[in-house]
């Protein structure tokens, strides 16, 4: 602090010096002198009488003229009197006696320390300058000379923050890295057998799946140091920062070995090399290179792991994945029933959740949800239970949160005409009751004309367990009950509308996928028609590649269009079958406006509705809605299967 202070006193110093030099050294040259003149003038004005005063200081010479107030300055020889000068050019004793002033004062010593200034005050302020500017090079905040240093953050393992215990629905995962902790525990262990632990694991799977937390929960198990750093850290636009970078970083991870290096979104740097735009020796490969070299320089008895996350491991350098760099792979993928009823354990800790919470239903409503979408659940839940001025989460705000997070929070502040209503509530109930007429399909959990999001109302339906094999059956199923809003519409007011628009985007997808992809049409056979092309550098898809004839375009179109109009048959021929359940169904939705599971099948037999509940949230009827009468959100967002629309059919 002492010495900080002392370095900046001194600046300061110098610049004060500087600016007092500057301000005396005008203040000297501006106070009433306004030309100078020669000794040869001078002389001639002594001559003339024309002189009232001579002051002399030092070398220089005041001279003031009578009738004139200003005053000019001359400059005598050095170390010559100014009486002998002015003799020497012609001046005369009685001339020089009719002055009425000639006085000699002694030198100023403020004025040569002033001068002296003067003249060096450009170097002072050029040497100030260099001195802040190499003074604020070598601190802590400056980038200039650290470019070639890691960034990576260290954490000392102490005092772990995350282990296995935090992490759950990836028990595979879990068993996979345990090796890798025991490894760190007890490498003699390994080494008497002659065996190599990996010296790279790459977590594969899609985002939100828990693989940074993973790495932490190694790292809090081993309790070692872990370097976190993030793949876009290493790349600058400056050449070389991100290979200097690599080399810093594995320079301290040997130092402080044994340890776990953790890059996050290692496809950052590690693309495939000689894919890129700007040829095949930018930045981001020299980096790439060094990562290679580092990792296939560490020795045997180098106990540093370095782990590594991805969600495309498709476009990662091969050599990045070949034995003796990243050996093993650990897949996190979505989590299953159990491994979702595991998380929701998990991130309910902490919080005051009632003991009635049904979880494992609550795990049967999120299929396909990540870990993160998990934590973002029982976050909103405890937000609309604060908002609800409850000091417990119940089952209500759970699965409020989930239809939230799912299909977007409601809109209740939009008004729709009552004929628009009838129209919604006509849809909602086709996709429902289609949905539960055909044994493939989901089963209903829920129908509401409530808006959500940019859909006027919903159908969810929840998979009774998860599906990995997808049959044709099923997939027709889910056509049908796609179009069994707009069937409803078609069926009751000979119309139809533009509600359904997101709905015939699905049915038109997934049919062709059935016969492009999955080779399920009759008369194409097992085959699979087009291959997409993509570019690595970029990272996606950007087109396809037909490989058939105009001809097989022509049959293709007409089995998509076999496949979904004998889905709208279905839908059809299911909804005039129950005529009097979609009428009752509908009414009784416009009345309660969310209808729930066990009221719709009992509505479906043929049963009496029950008497009208009071809203639990305080709303009332005349829901808003959009200007455009809805698709369900459970088409756009969960689709019959309750399966993400976003996820491979």
């Amino acid at each position: 602090m002492g010495s900080s202070w002392f370095k900046n006193g001194f600046v300061y110093l110098l610049i004060m010096v500087a600016v007092v030099a500057l301000f005396f050294s005008f203040f000297s040259q501006g106070s009433g002198e306004s030309q100078r003149i020669d000794m040869a003038r001078l002389a001639q004005w002594v001559k003339a009488g024309e002189v009232e005063a001579i002051e002399i200081t030092g070398d220089e010479v005041r001279v003031k003229r009578f009738s004139q107030s200003a005053w000019y300055l001359a400059n005598k020889e050095p170390a010559v009197g100014l009486t002998q000068t002015l003799r020497d050019f012609g001046v005369t004793g009685e001339e020089l006696s009719s002055l009425l002033s000639f006085e000699a004062k002694p030198s100023s010593q403020w004025g040569s320390w002033v001068a002296l200034l003067s003249g060096f005050l450009p170097l002072i302020f050029v040497a100030g300058l260099f001195f802040l500017l190499m003074r604020q090079a070598q601190g802590s905040n400056n980038q200039a000379i650290t470019f070639g240093k890691s960034r990576a953050r260290m954490f000392t393992g102490d005092k772990p923050t995350v282990t296995f215990d935090d992490v759950a629905g990836a028990e595979e995962a879990k068993q996979e890295l345990s090796e890798v902790v025991e490894f760190l525990r007890e490498p003699e262990k390994f080494q008497r057998v002659g065996a190599r632990i990996p010296k790279g694991v790459l977590l594969v799977g899609p985002p939100g799946t828990g693989k940074t937390l993973m790495a932490k929960a190694v790292s809090g198990e081993a309790g070692v140091p872990f370097f976190s750093i993030s793949g876009s850290e290493f790349v600058e636009m400056f050449v070389g920062v991100g290979a200097s970078r690599v080399r810093d970083l594995f320079d301290q991870a040997k130092k402080n070995s044994p340890c776990i290096v953790f890059v996050d979104e290692i496809d950052a740097v590690g693309r495939q090399r000689g894919a890129g735009l700007g040829g095949s020796h930018d930045e981001r490969e020299q980096t790439l290179n060094q990562i290679l070299v580092e990792m296939d320089g560490f020795d045997t008895d180098t106990n540093v792991i370095i782990m590594a996350a991805t969600n495309r491991p498709d476009i990662l350098d091969p050599a990045l994945l070949r034995p003796g760099r990243f050996d093993r792979q650990v897949v996190l993928d979505r989590p299953d029933v159990k491994g979702r009823e595991a998380i929701l354990r998990v991130h309910m800790r902490g919080k005051p959740v009632a003991t009635d919470v049904n979880v494992s239903t609550l795990a049967r409503q999120t299929p396909g949800l990540t870990g993160a979408d998990l934590e973002n659940i029982l976050n909103e839940a405890a937000i609309i239970a604060a908002r609800r001025n409850r000091n417990l989460i119940i089952q209500k705000d759970l699965e409020d949160s989930i239809e939230k997070v799912v299909a977007g929070p409601e809109r209740r502040s939009r008004v729709i005409s009552d004929e628009e209503k009838r129209i919604v509530a006509y849809h909602e109930s086709g996709h429902a009751i289609v949905m539960a007429s055909l044994p493939e399909s989901d089963k209903v959990h829920k129908l509401s004309i409530i808006s959500r999001g940019m859909a006027l109302g919903y159908t969810m339906g929840v998979p009774e367990d998860d599906r990995y094999l997808r049959h044709r059956r099923k997939f027709m199923a889910e056509l049908a009950g796609l179009l069994g809003g707009r069937t409803a519409e078609e069926l009751v007011f000979d119309d139809i509308t533009t509600g359904a628009s997101n709905d015939l985007e699905r049915v038109t997808r997934l049919a062709r996928r059935m016969v492009t992809e999955f080779g399920m049409s009759e008369k194409l056979g097992p085959l699979t028609f087009g291959e997409k092309q993509e570019l690595v550098f970029l990272g996606r898809e950007i087109g396809e590649q037909r490989n058939y004839s105009e001809a097989v375009a022509v049959s293709i179109d007409n089995e998509v269009k076999r496949i979904v109009d004998e889905a709208h048959a279905t839908a059809r021929r299911i909804l005039e079958e129950n005529r009097e359940a979609l009428d009752a169904i509908a009414t009784r939705v416009m009345e309660v406006e969310t209808l729930e599971a066990e009221e719709f099948y009992a509505l479906l037999r043929g049963e009496a509705p029950r008497p009208a509940k009071p809203d639990a949230s305080g709303g009332a009827s005349g829901r808003p809605a959009d200007e455009l009468p809805s698709d369900s959100v459970e088409q756009r967002r969960l689709g019959p299967s309750g399966l993400p629309s976003e996820a491979p059919a």
